[in-house]
């Protein structure tokens, strides 16, 4: 086996940039995440696919690294790829109005709104207003603005705000899609202990329709927000459909203190499977009894994930992307010049499984652009003390490995290593849980929760466990079981530590296939 001293390689003519002149090369800057330029951002917005572009708008202030929630603006940016993307000035900033909040962004295909008499058609974005002094004491009300240009330009409507709250201050981060079956836009809403749904023909009058989630006993930990709604198909049968309920939980807002919070602590996901007629969420529990929480990911950093409307019929996925960070901590990262990053966009999907039908995430098939590969191994036993990858060096790989339990009680892998810091991604197989150990992992001083080791439960399936990891300049993601069990954590190594290690604890175990490559960077980067 060669040795590999660094896998910083040139993209090719296609990366781009942002919008300024940094060269994306600062200490912790992701390489294949999508991260602004500079200063701070929070939960993507406004997700939605229009002639040929994907648009990633997200909750920004451009002039700070910390969030002034005074002033928030819509970030943006734009991608041919949902991999190589393109940064925009900020699309919606704050005024009069108060500041621009989450929100979803919709193409008015049959110009309901009356905004693109000339065009037929075009963007509209839904969102919320928080500082509206409309009306005394409801600070928090649902605005739209409409766009003629594919996003560049947006025109605030007159007859804003479009929708004010009854009671409650948490009034916001409204999801908006167009349901056939009834010819009308549906929105929901996170209005603190539950979720809302409404109607409307045209985006600009709504009319209450239903709420969820008020009466569900242990997941009001904290305020709920950033709520998404829609329907998917199970087990990839076009035929069989159900809906799905994606709900964010704030870090202890003090609703119900004694609910179990995320399993990693502080801000978390989670979900509901159901069904729905254009009015009600109903939740299924002849298929799924509600009997535990499904969280959506159990690392700390994924959170405020949406999906993406407008995804054509012939594409056929449903795909989504999440800020990676936790409320918990989020405005002390030791990165100086931006605060705050994405995912990697995911593609959801619904199966069927003993225990119920339950969730699945994977990398979208576009990553693999990115591949160069560095190692493949296959049929090979692992005993304790040997470290096969001793001679690779990586600071951000992709590595896909499936496993035969033999008489280990652990294995794994050990990235981003050095002679003082390493993340352990195990398997813990007394236990039966997947764990990311990220408590020496790297500069870890800046918050107190922060050291951690994430568990999650996960059984070997026919006698095999299968892990897709992602390791960037400034986090890993896990992908357990082909994306059944999920964990996506923050670490902030030296960029010198690179070490690579397969371990085996306490016997054997055989690696059934390996294969590691190195994910090129998305900002076209020479080799540091």
């Amino acid at each position: 086996m060669g040795t590999i001293k660094d896998l910083y390689l040139t993209n090719d003519n296609s990366s781009r940039k942002g919008s300024g002149n940094s060269d994306y090369k600062e200490t912790y800057r992701p390489q294949f995440h999508y991260s602004p330029e500079k200063n701070w951002m929070n939960d993507p917005n406004g997700l939605v696919f229009y002639e040929g572009e994907y648009h990633l708008f997200y909750q920004h202030t451009p002039h700070d690294t910390h969030p002034d929630f005074g002033r928030m603006h819509w970030g943006h940016a734009v991608s041919k790829d949902l991999v190589h993307w393109d940064e925009l000035p900020p699309a919606i900033p704050p005024g009069e109005d108060g500041a621009i909040f989450s929100g979803s962004a919709v193409v008015d295909k049959n110009n309901t709104s009356g905004f693109f008499d000339e065009q037929g058609s075009g963007l509209v974005a839904i969102y919320t207003n928080d500082g509206n002094k409309a009306q005394p004491g409801k600070s928090q009300v649902q605005s739209i603005a409409y766009s003629k240009d594919k996003g560049r330009t947006w025109t605030k409507y007159e007859g804003n705000p479009v929708l004010f709250p009854a009671e409650t201050l948490d009034f916001r981060d409204p999801k908006v899609f167009w349901y056939d079956e009834s010819s009308m836009w549906i929105m929901v809403l996170a209005v603190r202990d539950r979720v809302e749904f409404y109607t409307s023909p045209n985006l600009k009058e709504w009319s209450f329709a239903s709420e969820f989630g008020s009466d569900i006993s242990g997941i009001h930990r904290g305020v709920f927000e950033c709520p998404d709604v829609f329907r998917i198909s199970v087990d990839e049968d076009s035929s069989i459909t159900k809906w799905i309920l994606m709900l964010s939980v704030g870090d202890r807002n003090g609703v119900n203190p004694n609910d179990p919070e995320p399993p990693a602590g502080g801000s978390g996901m989670m979900y509901f499977i159901g069904n729905f007629d254009g009015k009600v969420f109903t939740l299924d529990e002849t298929l799924d009894s509600f009997d535990t929480t499904k969280w959506v990911d159990y690392g700390s950093d994924f959170y405020a994930a949406v999906s993406w409307n407008g995804i054509p019929n012939e594409d056929g996925r449903k795909i989504w992307i999440g800020w990676m960070n936790n409320w918990r901590y989020a405005t002390t990262l030791p990165s100086k010049e931006w605060r705050g990053k994405t995912s990697i966009p995911r593609e959801l999907q619904l199966r069927t499984y003993p225990e119920g039908l339950r969730l699945i995430q994977a990398p979208i098939n576009e990553l693999s652009q990115l591949r160069k590969p560095i190692l493949s191994l296959q049929d090979l036993t692992i005993k304790p003390g040997m470290n096969v990858l001793s001679d690779i060096s990586a600071a951000k790989a992709e590595i896909i490995a499936e496993f035969e339990i033999n008489t280990a009680v652990e294995f794994g892998f050990k990235v981003r290593k050095s002679s003082n810091q390493e993340t352990i991604v195990g398997y813990n197989v007394s236990n039966g849980e997947l764990f990311v150990d990220r408590t020496k992992s790297s500069t870890i001083d800046f918050h107190s929760d922060f050291t951690a080791k994430h568990k999650a439960p996960m059984k070997p399936e026919y006698g095999r466990i299968q892990l897709s990891i992602y390791v960037d300049w400034s986090s890993v993601e896990v992908f357990g079981n082909s994306g059944k069990t999920i964990i996506s954590d923050l670490i902030f190594p030296d960029l010198e530590s690179r070490d690579l290690e397969l371990y085996a604890i306490g016997g054997e175990v055989r690696v059934v296939s390996l294969q590691i490559n190195d994910l090129v960077s998305i900002w076209g980067n020479e080799t540091v």
